[in-house]
């Protein structure tokens, strides 16, 4: 079958594709950018990469006419809080108008489990995708879903956050609320298994693990999980902008995705049954696996996705485009330093490891107050790390820079950056000819942005030197 998948470099849609490429069939993976998508599918004969952005219907006419069904894993929550809700309906519509023009037969889309009686607005949005996408041309399949514990799942990260990071926690009393997680492993095989499924066409099924547990005991669970002793203090007054200040401080979210969690929170996440799981033969495993599966995939350096790298974990909305892989060279100012390198592999293999744990070889100190100081004034900080610990590639997220281009053949990183700034930047490192470049460039904005410039222009003198001097003595 020829699939068509949006949202591919999300956190569902990098999970799907390979697992999709390993039954045999065809996948059509729909980006807003080609820049973002794994470089290894340039050689996969049955992969094609598609632009499309499902709020510009100039895009629209990409989709090929020939596909045979498509997965809907669109979420715009964290864009704008008060208008992802039209963000959402409007792709969902021209996604519909899309597909309509196609020989689709069946869309499966992934929502949330919408139950309660008072639903917030993000799982409004969720129901109202839902109505958009249903259509006389198809067949849609919905799976509704929770909270989905996986390596790299925003839920997962957020949780794991609170707990490594707080012996002692006052919390909201929406911790109280229940919910039904869910195993990423789960949730990718109901996805997987419905596919072409006649049994499944225009039905909605939620899915759910085997356990309905407080947002409480999933943090104490987490913490026994990893042998470590945790206090947890609920308290009956703490407003929506509290608690999301308190998830943006302590976690790597960002305000406008805590905001929307909050926001969630107080709804009950519990699935009603359905026959679903002997239809398709999956038996959701518990939560206490689910944790156990996310660190083994830790520990071995293997996770294929992390939400940390969608463009919603940054604080705006720039993409990954070749807008920004044109670094400009006019009205800059430039920072940039070269030095001689004996093994040109090792010294790219020591830029490519740089930030995250590893650090930034130099001054890691002044990296840090610097993360501290973008958090406090609306920033992501330093908190998103690296998902993968030795390799990088284009379009992850690295602390608060975006990797912009990683090419391994040129021996060239390019990274923008998404913290609070009075302007754009670009980082820059180059290994050829014996010499290691290293770039930094500024475009200020108004008279903030040369101030900014000059008056942190003494600490980059000593920050930049002291990095490439670390990596010319890889």
């Amino acid at each position: 079958m020829k699939i068509l998948v949006t949202g591919a470099t999300g956190y569902i849609g990098k999970r799907i594709i390979p697992l999709l490429i390993e039954q045999g069939h065809t996948v059509v993976c729909a980006v807003r950018g080609k820049l973002r998508t794994e470089k290894k599918y340039n050689d996969e004969h049955n992969v094609q990469v598609i632009e499309v952005d499902f709020l510009n219907k100039n895009t629209l006419k990409n989709i090929p006419k020939d596909i045979d069904a498509a997965y809907y894993l669109i979420h715009s929550m964290s864009n704008s809080v008060s208008k992802f809700q039209e963000m959402e309906k409007e792709c969902a519509v021209n996604f519909k108008f899309a597909v309509q023009q196609t020989q689709c037969k069946q869309v499966i889309y992934l929502s949330g489990i919408t139950n309660d009686t008072k639903l917030s607005k993000h799982l409004l949005s969720r129901q109202n995708v839902e109505k958009a996408l249903q259509s006389s041309t198809y067949a849609l399949t919905v799976f509704k879903a929770g909270i989905i514990v996986g390596s790299g799942s925003s839920s997962f990260e957020i949780i794991r956050d609170l707990v490594e990071k707080l012996p002692v926690m006052i919390a909201p009393k929406w911790l109280n609320t229940k919910t039904q997680p869910i195993a990423i492993r789960d949730v990718l095989s109901f996805l997987t298994k419905s596919l072409g499924d006649q049994r499944l066409y225009n039905t909605s099924h939620d899915i759910f693990g085997p356990e309905i547990l407080t947002y409480k005991a999933l943090l104490l669970r987490f913490a026994k999980a990893r042998n470590l002793k945790r206090s947890i203090i609920t308290v009956p007054v703490m407003t929506p902008n509290l608690s999301s200040y308190w998830l943006y401080f302590v976690t790597s979210t960002s305000y406008k995705l805590a905001r929307t969690l909050v926001n969630s929170m107080g709804v009950e996440i519990i699935g009603k049954p359905s026959n679903i799981n002997t239809l398709l033969d999956i038996k959701p495993i518990n939560y206490d696996q689910a944790i156990k599966l996310a660190f083994k995939k830790i520990e071995q350096n293997s996770i294929l996705s992390s939400w940390k790298d969608a463009l919603v974990s940054s604080r705006q909305k720039k993409r990954v485009s070749t807008k920004y892989i044109n670094v400009p060279e006019y009205g800059c100012f430039k920072d940039i330093k070269e030095r001689k390198v004996k093994n040109e592999e090792r010294t790219f293999a020591k830029i490519c490891a740089i930030g995250g744990e590893n650090g930034w070889y130099y001054g890691n100190t002044l990296w840090k107050i610097r993360g501290y100081l973008d958090k406090l004034f609306g920033g992501i900080g330093l908190r998103r790390g690296r998902t993968n610990k030795h390799t990088i590639k284009t379009g992850d997220a690295l602390d608060f820079w975006r990797v912009l281009l990683a090419d391994p053949k040129h021996k060239r990183l390019l990274l923008f950056a998404e913290m609070k700034l009075p302007g754009e930047a670009w980082l820059e490192f180059k290994v050829e000819n014996g010499k290691v470049y290293q770039r930094a460039i500024f475009r200020p904005k108004g008279l903030a942005g040369r101030l900014y410039w000059y008056s942190v222009l003494p600490f980059h003198g000593l920050i930049f030197n002291g990095m490439i001097n670390k990596i010319a003595n890889a």
